[in-house]
């Protein structure tokens, strides 16, 4: 069983829709796919009705933008409720902070002699509530600016460059606190990879897993070397938690990011889905979705 459990589509950051991007798991022979989009359950009943047409097993998840002493880290939800008060108010407070500063971001490309305009950044984000720095990259790309996202991000948009703006974002035991008080399942996203590796330590790992219930860490995935993999397996074991895998796939938004390039073992499945029940039934209230499995 082939499963990839961060991905995303059009309704947040990345390029395909949910039609589509169910069509290419199907194509690149994925078993179950994720559907994770940044701060936005928008994309699910589409991402189910697709793959129970096409009979591809599919999980429900959200990607939560947080930051620890500054640092951007992000967390996976799987299997919540969306519509959780708290989590749904802070997800929006979220949303909205990232839109926020488009105008902001613009302002400064434009002092620095780049041509640019918050019209061109909002047509390259249609059909999303998160508008977020992606798509400044892909409105650089389309007036011929850079050649791709990630030339936009290296020369204007990452951490200390002219064009980056930060955005409120939530602590992450908080975001774990909110993901299981919906029902759903935290793991902590390429927590060695970007700039979180400077936060996400082997002792904040432990301490978010013994204070805020951290269910589990994405260990496969592009941004981790071997290296870092085998010291993640080993910390994820030590503490008992789930290891995740993935392709973080962005459809043409990311290179070196195809679609089940990197997957979970489907044991490490089988306890997310038990980890899944086990909170949905500690959260009154609440009303999580289920995985839909073929």
């Amino acid at each position: 069983m082939r499963i990839d459990l961060h991905t995303h589509s059009n309704r947040s950051d990345g390029t395909d829709p949910v039609d589509d991007l169910i069509t290419h798991a199907q194509q690149a022979g994925l078993d179950v796919i994720a559907l994770t989009d940044h701060d936005t359950a928008d994309g699910w009943v589409e991402g189910r009705q697709a793959a129970e047409r096409l009979g591809i097993g599919f999980v429900p998840g959200i990607e939560i933008s947080c930051k620890l002493n500054g640092i951007s880290v992000h967390l996976l939800g799987y299997l919540l409720d969306p519509s959780s008060e708290q989590l749904a108010a802070e997800l929006r407070t979220v949303r909205e902070g990232r839109t926020d500063r488009i105008p902001t971001i613009v302002a400064r490309l434009n002092s620095i002699g780049i041509p640019l305009t918050v019209d061109e950044v909002l047509a390259q984000a249609t059909g999303t509530p998160s508008v977020g720095r992606p798509h400044v990259a892909d409105a650089l790309v389309a007036n011929g600016t850079v050649a791709n996202r990630t030339e936009a991000f290296d020369r204007f948009l990452a951490d200390g460059r002219a064009g980056h703006v930060s955005h409120y974002a939530i602590e992450p035991g908080h975001a774990i606190d909110l993901v299981r008080a919906a029902g759903g399942v935290p793991v902590i996203a390429h927590p060695w990879g970007r700039s979180s590796h400077k936060v996400m330590t082997e002792d904040m790992i432990a301490r978010l897993v013994s204070e805020h219930g951290l269910a589990g860490i994405e260990v496969e995935h592009q941004d981790h070397s071997p290296q870092s993999r085998a010291a993640l397996t080993r910390i994820a074991d030590d503490l008992g938690i789930i290891r995740t895998g993935s392709s973080d796939h962005h459809g043409a938004g990311k290179i070196d990011h195809d679609l089940g390039v990197n997957t979970t073992d489907p044991e490490q499945f089988e306890r997310l889905l038990e980890v899944a029940k086990a909170n949905a039934a500690a959260a009154p209230g609440v009303q999580p979705p289920e995985a839909w499995l073929p």
